[in-house]
Formats: structure tokens, sequence, C-alpha cells
């Protein structure tokens, strides 16, 4: 199963370049993130009429996220991360798609820094790390794909000296990454 994800930064203003996107790379699922639109404003019909069944959850300002799949309709299992259910932002979707449980994340900026943003970054980070713990406790296959908002070493960015006080690079923000990723 090929998956891919793509932070479009608004689904409705750069669809044209999503469905020729679908139609050349052509990956079996598709994680979408900052879809900045409300569930009623998703473009379902031009992602159907692709070949691709869609689930999806929405919000109009910056954020929201998606499963695109043309190897089966998607089987939500969550629309947000748990942990918090203050929480309304629209940032994590999980789903199964032919035995595979496949979760569209998209993690806080977290700009500026130090400040709730960042508190806000730094304390859904821990609730996606408990999450993902008990994803491994499943025995199923899972892939957690999106945009994560961290960069985690100074090799992958361009003159990160620029960047020095931005959340994406800060030791809290690596820290929490590698801690999700040495889990498994």
């Amino acid at each position: 199963m090929r998956i891919a994800t793509f932070n479009i930064n608004g689904v409705n203003t750069r669809l044209a370049g999503l469905l020729s996107w679908l139609e050349k790379a052509a990956p079996d699922v598709v994680c979408l993130q900052e879809l900045k639109a409300t569930g009623a404003q998703f473009p379902e019909a031009a992602i159907r009429d692709a070949g691709y069944h869609a689930v999806w959850e929405g919000e109009h300002r910056w954020n929201g996220v998606a499963i695109l799949s043309k190897v089966g309709e998607p089987v939500v299992t969550r629309r947000s991360l748990p942990g918090d259910p203050t929480d309304t932002q629209s940032r994590y979707i999980e789903a199964a798609v032919q035995g595979v449980l496949i979760a569209s994340l998209y993690l806080p900026n977290g700009n500026p820094r130090p400040g709730p943003k960042f508190d806000y970054k730094l304390a859904w980070f821990g609730r996606l790390i408990t999450h993902a713990h008990s994803l491994i406790g499943t025995d199923a296959p899972v892939v957690l794909a999106g945009d994560y908002n961290v960069v985690p070493t100074g090799a992958d960015i361009y003159n990160s000296r620029s960047w020095t006080r931005d959340a994406l690079l800060q030791p809290e923000s690596r820290a929490a990454f590698g801690q999700m990723l040495n889990q498994g």
C-alpha cells in the first residue's frame, strides 16, 4: 500500500493541483492536513470523481485533516486525539483502510514561544505519544502520517540559525518527536 501525506494549506484553493497530483502519483491512501475548510466545504464530490473515498474532520481556520483512499472506504475509528475532551481543534483523524490503521495528524505549530501556543503544542505531543503507545499494543499495522511541525535536526532545514527561536526547532519539540519515534 502506497501512503502519502500532504499539507495542502487550503484544500479548495489547491484542489486542481491535488487532483492533478492524485492522477499522476496515484497513491493508494493520502493523508491531508491544513484543510482550511469546514465539513460542508470539503470537496467530497471532486475527490470521489478522482476515484477516492474520503473521511475528514474540517475546520474553517487553519486546521482540518482528511484521509483519502482508492483501495477501499476508510472506516473512521477516531475523529480527535484522545486525552483532552475540551480540545476542539480539528488536528487528528484515524481510520482503518484494508486492515491498516491510518491517522492523519496536524500537530500544532507552537509559535510564539514561550507561551500558551507552545504549551499546547507540547501537551498535544504528549497526548499523541500516549495514544501512539496504546496503538502499538494493538498489534495492528499503524501509520501516523502528517505534519508534525518539528525539525528533527539542523540538517532538516536550510540556514537553521535564522530559525533558532522557532517552536519547530526547540529541544522540547525535538525531544517529544524522538520519544514518539523511540516507542517503535
